[in-house]
């Protein structure tokens, strides 16, 4: 019966991306960076408890996301179930447990034979994996690039998004092939986000060599991005990946980091422990100033603007004429910069955008104001820290 019901969707709905999905970067949260593998019905319903009472929600997080591992078999007519071990009431279930929160559920699958886990992939059975995972009443899939030998990327994040149009089921779809193959040129008609490095890890400024794949520090990640920032956009985002604040990096670090994924329009999607967090990395998290950076209607990513003394200064277009504008600082050691508005002429060039006249500064990680454009700006930066400023009329 399920068969032929996707057969009949088939013969009546034309293949294409679902619109009007992710007008700004997802946010919510995932399970890879911090568990790995270790992946369980109770962790998901324990973490969905979290993102309510932590106050991740009302800040504007939405997905929790169940990444590799939570497969079981394929049954005899190749649907797949999850382990009845790890998720002993079933995705259905789960679903259901999360909407009721007000949040939605996220899956993981790869285009390929098997997942990066080992686990069951969905080469070969795209449609019938679509349908089940609209079945569920999943909102979100990550899809991964593991084991697909010779596929043909495009083609193979084409099946898939085709697959999901189909059910008829609004599924944003998270791009994971790690930039390999260039998605910024072709993904933004086929996915919602794509990767467009290889996975990051908890620190500031480091590669990780696993011999056969590197893992990239924040520093590594940012370094890619002004290149593809014309690429993005409403429905359509550049993807550094998954947020490490909380997982072992310093506060100041963290906030550096979370900064800087708001300033490049960056999915928020959070891979901590939330459930036990320390004060210091929710209100990281949920510091609604600088969410506000990230989510801004323009939907267009910062830029940077200067590299001097290991202090970078960027800037960020917002809606109705206003401007982001942060100072990172590199260094292992503390830095001061000044901004003389009256020497410097900020212009981006990509989208036609200037500062011109006078501003209104205000520090949106200390919550206070700075004065105008109309004198020097001087600020103080401690080490790996970052100063965030808002620019408004």
């Amino acid at each position: 019966m399920r068969k032929l019901v996707f057969l009949l969707w088939a013969t009546t709905l034309q293949a294409q991306k679902t619109e009007h999905l992710a007008l700004t970067p997802p946010m919510g949260w995932n399970s890879w960076n911090g568990f790995h593998c270790n992946v369980t019905e109770a962790l998901i319903r324990e973490t969905a408890d979290a993102m309510v009472t932590s106050g991740m929600r009302d800040a504007g997080y939405q997905y929790v996301n169940i990444d590799d591992c939570w497969h079981g078999a394929r049954d005899s007519l190749g649907f797949i179930h999850p382990d009845s071990a790890r998720f002993p009431t079933g995705m259905k279930a789960l679903a259901d447990y999360v909407h009721a929160k007000g949040l939605k559920l996220g899956i993981y699958s790869d285009a390929g034979s098997k997942t990066c886990g080992g686990r069951p992939g969905s080469r070969g059975y795209e449609n019938q994996d679509a349908l089940t995972y609209a079945h569920w009443g999943v909102d979100y899939l990550k899809y991964d690039w593991c084991n697909t030998d010779s596929l043909n990327a495009v083609g193979a994040y084409l099946t898939m998004r085709d697959a999901l149009f189909r059910t008829g089921r609004p599924i944003v779809f998270s791009i994971c092939e790690w930039g390999s193959n260039k998605p910024w040129l072709w993904a933004s008609a086929v996915g919602n986000l794509w990767r467009t490095t290889s996975d990051i890890h908890a620190c500031f400024d480091c590669l990780l060599d696993h011999d056969r794949w590197i893992q990239w520090g924040v520093v590594p990640i940012l370094e890619r991005q002004p290149a593809l920032r014309a690429y993005a956009g409403p429905g359509h985002w550049n993807d550094p990946d998954m947020l490490e604040v909380g997982n072992g990096m310093s506060v100041s670090e963290d906030r550096a980091h979370f900064t800087m994924w708001a300033m490049v329009a960056a999915p928020l999607i959070a891979g901590n422990n939330i459930r036990s967090m320390s004060h210091e990395t929710a209100a990281t998290l949920t510091n609604r100033a600088v969410i506000a950076v990230d989510q801004d209607s323009l939907g267009i990513e910062g830029f940077r603007y200067s590299l001097a003394d290991s202090v970078e200064v960027w800037f960020k277009p917002l809606a109705r004429d206003a401007w982001a504008m942060a100072f990172l600082n590199r260094a292992r050691t503390s830095r001061n910069a000044t901004f003389d508005w009256r020497r410097e002429s900020v212009a981006d060039t990509v989208f036609n955008r200037t500062i011109e006249g006078a501003y209104h500064i205000r520090d949106l990680w200390a919550g206070a104001d700075r004065g105008t454009t109309g004198q020097p700006l001087t600020v103080t930066l401690p080490p790996h820290d970052v100063v965030l400023l808002r620019l408004t009329r």
